[in-house]
Protein backbone atom coordinates (compact mmCIF):
# COMPACT_ATOMS: atom_id res chain seq x y z
CA UNK A 1 0.00 0.00 0.00
CA UNK A 2 0.91 3.49 -0.61
CA UNK A 3 -0.13 7.18 0.80
CA UNK A 4 -0.99 9.13 -2.75
CA UNK A 5 -3.04 11.32 -0.07
CA UNK A 6 -2.47 12.89 3.54
CA UNK A 7 -3.52 10.81 6.07
CA UNK A 8 -6.21 12.34 8.82
CA UNK A 9 -3.70 11.13 12.03
CA UNK A 10 -6.38 11.31 13.99
CA UNK A 11 -8.69 8.78 11.94
CA UNK A 12 -5.29 7.06 11.49
CA UNK A 13 -4.99 6.74 15.22
CA UNK A 14 -8.31 5.26 15.92
CA UNK A 15 -8.12 2.53 13.08
CA UNK A 16 -4.69 1.60 15.68
CA UNK A 17 -6.95 1.59 18.75
CA UNK A 18 -9.59 -0.49 17.36
CA UNK A 19 -6.79 -3.12 16.03
CA UNK A 20 -5.10 -3.05 19.46
CA UNK A 21 -8.63 -3.14 21.70
CA UNK A 22 -10.24 -5.79 18.80
CA UNK A 23 -13.15 -3.00 18.65
CA UNK A 24 -14.90 0.06 18.26
CA UNK A 25 -16.52 0.31 21.93
CA UNK A 26 -12.95 -0.40 23.49
CA UNK A 27 -11.03 1.94 21.39
CA UNK A 28 -13.26 4.53 22.16
CA UNK A 29 -12.88 3.78 25.86
CA UNK A 30 -9.00 3.84 25.14
CA UNK A 31 -9.26 6.87 23.33
CA UNK A 32 -11.20 8.93 25.79
CA UNK A 33 -13.58 9.61 22.63
CA UNK A 34 -17.38 8.23 21.33
CA UNK A 35 -18.00 4.90 20.02
CA UNK A 36 -19.80 7.29 16.68
CA UNK A 37 -16.50 9.53 16.47
CA UNK A 38 -14.45 6.38 16.12
CA UNK A 39 -16.58 4.64 13.45
CA UNK A 40 -16.24 7.86 11.47
CA UNK A 41 -12.61 8.86 11.90
CA UNK A 42 -12.67 4.65 10.20
CA UNK A 43 -15.09 4.98 7.86
CA UNK A 44 -14.03 8.49 6.42
CA UNK A 45 -10.08 6.49 5.94
CA UNK A 46 -11.87 3.68 4.55
CA UNK A 47 -13.71 5.92 1.76
CA UNK A 48 -10.43 7.98 1.18
CA UNK A 49 -8.57 4.66 0.56
CA UNK A 50 -11.29 3.13 -1.25
CA UNK A 51 -10.85 -0.30 0.56
CA UNK A 52 -12.06 -1.62 3.95
CA UNK A 53 -9.96 -2.11 7.20
CA UNK A 54 -11.24 -4.18 9.24
CA UNK A 55 -13.37 -7.22 9.20
CA UNK A 56 -16.19 -7.12 11.64
CA UNK A 57 -17.73 -9.85 13.71
CA UNK A 58 -20.13 -10.34 16.35
CA UNK A 59 -17.56 -11.34 18.54
CA UNK A 60 -14.45 -9.33 16.97
CA UNK A 61 -12.88 -6.47 14.65
CA UNK A 62 -9.85 -7.55 13.20
CA UNK A 63 -7.61 -5.98 10.22
CA UNK A 64 -8.15 -6.57 6.45
CA UNK A 65 -4.86 -7.25 5.08
CA UNK A 66 -4.97 -3.76 3.27
CA UNK A 67 -5.35 -2.65 7.47
CA UNK A 68 -2.35 -4.46 8.46
CA UNK A 69 -0.75 -2.68 5.31
CA UNK A 70 -1.79 0.80 6.52
CA UNK A 71 -0.44 -0.18 9.80
CA UNK A 72 2.57 -1.26 9.10
CA UNK A 73 3.75 1.77 7.45
CA UNK A 74 1.71 4.46 9.03
CA UNK A 75 1.54 3.23 13.05
CA UNK A 76 5.77 3.80 13.66
CA UNK A 77 5.69 7.51 11.88
CA UNK A 78 2.73 8.35 14.02
CA UNK A 79 4.24 6.74 16.91
CA UNK A 80 7.51 8.95 16.66
CA UNK A 81 5.18 12.38 15.55
CA UNK A 82 3.42 11.77 18.95
CA UNK A 83 6.49 11.28 20.46
CA UNK A 84 8.20 14.39 19.29
CA UNK A 85 4.99 16.49 19.87
CA UNK A 86 5.53 15.12 23.51
CA UNK A 87 8.84 16.05 23.46
CA UNK A 88 8.28 19.39 22.40
CA UNK A 89 5.63 20.13 24.70
CA UNK A 90 6.32 19.07 27.99
CA UNK A 91 7.65 22.41 29.63
CA UNK A 92 10.11 21.73 31.80
CA UNK A 93 8.69 20.74 35.26
CA UNK A 94 5.46 20.22 34.14
CA UNK A 95 3.79 16.82 35.49
CA UNK A 96 3.20 13.72 33.15
CA UNK A 97 0.38 13.45 31.40
CA UNK A 98 -1.69 11.06 28.77
CA UNK A 99 -1.01 7.29 28.86
CA UNK A 100 2.15 5.15 29.38
CA UNK A 101 1.85 1.38 28.04
CA UNK A 102 4.15 -0.73 29.92
CA UNK A 103 4.90 -4.58 29.25
CA UNK A 104 6.59 -7.45 30.98
CA UNK A 105 6.59 -11.37 31.50
CA UNK A 106 3.31 -11.65 34.70
CA UNK A 107 6.02 -13.44 36.94
CA UNK A 108 8.79 -10.18 37.06
CA UNK A 109 5.55 -7.61 37.15
CA UNK A 110 4.00 -9.45 39.90
CA UNK A 111 7.42 -9.80 41.67
CA UNK A 112 9.05 -6.37 41.24
CA UNK A 113 7.59 -4.14 38.77
CA UNK A 114 4.43 -3.52 39.75
CA UNK A 115 5.55 -2.20 42.77
CA UNK A 116 7.73 0.46 41.12
CA UNK A 117 4.75 1.12 38.68
CA UNK A 118 2.63 2.02 41.88
CA UNK A 119 5.37 4.14 42.94
CA UNK A 120 5.63 5.89 40.00
CA UNK A 121 1.81 6.26 39.65
CA UNK A 122 1.93 7.91 42.98
CA UNK A 123 4.10 10.82 41.69
CA UNK A 124 2.33 10.97 38.83
CA UNK A 125 -1.74 11.27 39.13
CA UNK A 126 -2.61 12.80 35.74
CA UNK A 127 -0.35 10.13 34.25
CA UNK A 128 -2.81 6.89 32.93
CA UNK A 129 -0.68 3.60 33.09
CA UNK A 130 -1.60 0.39 31.83
CA UNK A 131 0.53 -2.32 33.14
CA UNK A 132 0.55 -6.00 30.39
CA UNK A 133 1.93 -9.00 31.13
CA UNK A 134 2.56 -11.67 28.62
CA UNK A 135 5.54 -14.31 28.86
CA UNK A 136 5.13 -13.38 24.75
CA UNK A 137 7.78 -11.19 23.22
CA UNK A 138 5.36 -8.01 22.19
CA UNK A 139 5.80 -6.14 19.22
CA UNK A 140 5.96 -2.84 20.70
CA UNK A 141 4.69 -0.63 17.64
CA UNK A 142 2.02 -3.27 16.47
CA UNK A 143 0.70 -3.08 20.02
CA UNK A 144 0.87 0.16 21.14
CA UNK A 145 3.53 -0.23 23.56
CA UNK A 146 5.39 2.65 25.14
CA UNK A 147 7.89 0.54 27.06
CA UNK A 148 9.00 -3.08 27.66
CA UNK A 149 10.82 -4.48 30.61
CA UNK A 150 12.60 -7.39 29.61
CA UNK A 151 14.85 -10.19 31.11
CA UNK A 152 17.53 -11.77 29.55
CA UNK A 153 19.41 -11.30 26.32
CA UNK A 154 18.43 -9.01 23.86
CA UNK A 155 17.79 -10.12 20.06
CA UNK A 156 15.95 -7.03 18.02
CA UNK A 157 18.41 -4.35 17.62
CA UNK A 158 16.23 -2.35 16.16
CA UNK A 159 14.68 -1.44 19.59
CA UNK A 160 15.88 1.36 21.59
CA UNK A 161 17.00 -0.40 25.07
CA UNK A 162 18.72 0.61 28.24
CA UNK A 163 20.44 -2.02 30.52
CA UNK A 164 18.80 -1.19 34.25
CA UNK A 165 20.55 -3.85 36.41
CA UNK A 166 21.60 -7.89 36.43
CA UNK A 167 19.99 -11.28 37.53
CA UNK A 168 21.26 -14.07 38.15
CA UNK A 169 20.12 -18.03 37.73
CA UNK A 170 19.50 -20.29 40.35
CA UNK A 171 18.97 -24.23 40.49
CA UNK A 172 16.17 -25.22 42.42
CA UNK A 173 13.94 -28.15 43.54
CA UNK A 174 11.04 -28.72 45.96
CA UNK A 175 11.53 -30.26 49.29
CA UNK A 176 8.69 -33.35 48.28
CA UNK A 177 11.72 -33.87 45.27
CA UNK A 178 14.46 -34.20 46.98
CA UNK A 179 13.35 -36.04 49.89
CA UNK A 180 12.11 -38.90 46.93
CA UNK A 181 15.30 -38.78 44.66
CA UNK A 182 17.78 -36.60 47.10
CA UNK A 183 20.34 -33.60 46.16
CA UNK A 184 22.60 -33.77 43.29
CA UNK A 185 26.13 -32.99 44.85
CA UNK A 186 27.53 -32.00 42.03
CA UNK A 187 26.31 -30.83 38.12
CA UNK A 188 27.45 -34.20 36.61
CA UNK A 189 24.85 -35.69 38.88
CA UNK A 190 22.15 -34.05 37.33
CA UNK A 191 22.18 -35.63 33.97
CA UNK A 192 20.53 -39.02 36.47
CA UNK A 193 17.90 -36.51 37.89
CA UNK A 194 14.09 -35.53 36.39
CA UNK A 195 14.08 -32.20 34.72
CA UNK A 196 11.66 -29.53 34.13
CA UNK A 197 12.67 -27.27 30.83
CA UNK A 198 11.74 -23.84 29.37
CA UNK A 199 11.41 -24.16 26.22
CA UNK A 200 11.26 -20.38 25.69
CA UNK A 201 15.06 -20.83 26.39
CA UNK A 202 17.67 -21.28 23.84
CA UNK A 203 18.89 -24.48 25.16
CA UNK A 204 16.91 -25.32 27.56
CA UNK A 205 18.71 -29.04 28.14
CA UNK A 206 22.16 -27.74 28.17
CA UNK A 207 23.69 -26.21 31.58
CA UNK A 208 27.66 -25.03 31.77
CA UNK A 209 27.99 -24.57 35.54
CA UNK A 210 31.43 -22.27 36.85
CA UNK A 211 32.96 -22.96 40.29
CA UNK A 212 34.04 -20.72 42.44
CA UNK A 213 37.82 -21.64 41.23
CA UNK A 214 36.92 -21.22 37.71
CA UNK A 215 36.16 -25.04 36.52
CA UNK A 216 33.54 -25.27 34.23
CA UNK A 217 30.97 -28.32 34.04
CA UNK A 218 28.49 -28.24 30.59
CA UNK A 219 25.79 -30.83 31.70
CA UNK A 220 22.49 -31.80 28.97
CA UNK A 221 20.16 -32.79 31.24
CA UNK A 222 17.17 -35.21 29.59
CA UNK A 223 13.34 -34.03 30.27
CA UNK A 224 9.55 -35.59 30.15
CA UNK A 225 8.22 -32.65 31.18
CA UNK A 226 8.37 -29.28 29.55
CA UNK A 227 6.40 -25.27 29.77
CA UNK A 228 6.82 -22.39 27.36
CA UNK A 229 5.60 -19.54 30.45
CA UNK A 230 7.58 -18.95 33.82
CA UNK A 231 4.63 -19.16 35.95
CA UNK A 232 3.68 -22.85 35.26
CA UNK A 233 7.45 -24.03 35.46
CA UNK A 234 7.67 -23.12 38.23
CA UNK A 235 4.16 -24.64 39.47
CA UNK A 236 5.78 -28.07 37.95
CA UNK A 237 8.80 -27.95 40.06
CA UNK A 238 6.98 -26.54 43.49
CA UNK A 239 4.74 -29.81 42.98
CA UNK A 240 7.55 -31.61 42.83
CA UNK A 241 8.37 -33.24 39.15
CA UNK A 242 12.14 -32.63 38.90
CA UNK A 243 14.63 -29.87 38.75
CA UNK A 244 14.76 -26.67 36.68
CA UNK A 245 16.70 -23.12 37.15
CA UNK A 246 14.85 -20.08 37.32
CA UNK A 247 15.48 -16.31 37.35
CA UNK A 248 16.47 -15.51 40.86
CA UNK A 249 13.37 -13.18 41.42
CA UNK A 250 11.17 -16.54 41.21
CA UNK A 251 13.67 -18.72 42.93
CA UNK A 252 13.98 -16.18 45.60
CA UNK A 253 10.40 -15.76 46.07
CA UNK A 254 9.78 -19.90 46.13
CA UNK A 255 12.85 -20.32 48.82
CA UNK A 256 11.82 -17.78 50.99
CA UNK A 257 8.07 -19.02 50.69
CA UNK A 258 9.48 -22.95 51.84
CA UNK A 259 8.27 -24.57 48.35
CA UNK A 260 11.66 -24.46 46.65
CA UNK A 261 15.35 -25.33 47.80
CA UNK A 262 18.36 -23.84 46.14
CA UNK A 263 20.94 -26.34 45.23
CA UNK A 264 24.50 -26.44 44.29
CA UNK A 265 24.75 -22.51 45.39
CA UNK A 266 28.66 -22.53 44.91
CA UNK A 267 28.33 -23.34 41.17
CA UNK A 268 27.69 -20.36 39.10
CA UNK A 269 25.14 -20.39 35.96
CA UNK A 270 24.96 -17.94 33.58
CA UNK A 271 23.51 -14.66 34.30
CA UNK A 272 21.10 -11.97 32.01
CA UNK A 273 20.36 -8.47 31.73
CA UNK A 274 17.20 -6.27 32.89
CA UNK A 275 16.25 -4.24 30.03
CA UNK A 276 13.79 -1.75 29.42
CA UNK A 277 13.11 -1.22 25.44
CA UNK A 278 11.12 0.64 23.87
CA UNK A 279 10.17 1.80 20.14
CA UNK A 280 13.43 3.53 18.20
CA UNK A 281 12.61 7.37 16.82
CA UNK A 282 14.52 10.48 17.27
CA UNK A 283 12.55 11.43 20.33
CA UNK A 284 12.26 9.41 23.43
CA UNK A 285 8.65 10.47 25.24
CA UNK A 286 9.10 12.17 28.39
CA UNK A 287 6.74 9.75 30.03
CA UNK A 288 9.43 6.84 29.08
CA UNK A 289 12.38 8.64 29.42
CA UNK A 290 10.99 9.58 33.49
CA UNK A 291 10.02 5.89 33.97
CA UNK A 292 13.20 4.52 32.44
CA UNK A 293 15.23 6.35 34.54
CA UNK A 294 12.84 6.12 37.64
CA UNK A 295 12.92 2.34 37.58
CA UNK A 296 16.95 2.30 37.22
CA UNK A 297 17.21 4.11 40.78
CA UNK A 298 14.27 1.69 42.35
CA UNK A 299 16.28 -1.20 41.21
CA UNK A 300 19.60 0.32 42.27
CA UNK A 301 18.58 1.39 46.08
CA UNK A 302 17.11 -2.73 45.91
CA UNK A 303 20.05 -3.88 44.70
CA UNK A 304 20.89 -7.00 47.02
CA UNK A 305 17.72 -7.08 48.59
CA UNK A 306 15.44 -9.72 48.36
CA UNK A 307 12.37 -9.68 46.43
Amino acid sequence: MTFRHAVDLNALRSVAAVAEAGGFTAAAERLGTTKARVSQDVARLEARLGTGLFVRTTRRTTLTEAGEALLREGLAPLRQLEAALATLGQPRGAGLSGSLRIASTAEYTSLALARAVAEFAALHPALQIELRSSDRVVDLVAEGIDLAVRMGWLRDSTLRARRLGDFEQHLVAAPAYLARRGAPRRPEDLAGHDWVALTLLRSPLTWTFVSPGGQRRTVRMTSRLRSDASLSLRALVEAGAGISVMDQFNAEAGVHAGTLVRLLPQWQLPGGGIHAVWAPGRHTPPKVRAFVDFYAAWMAERAGEHV
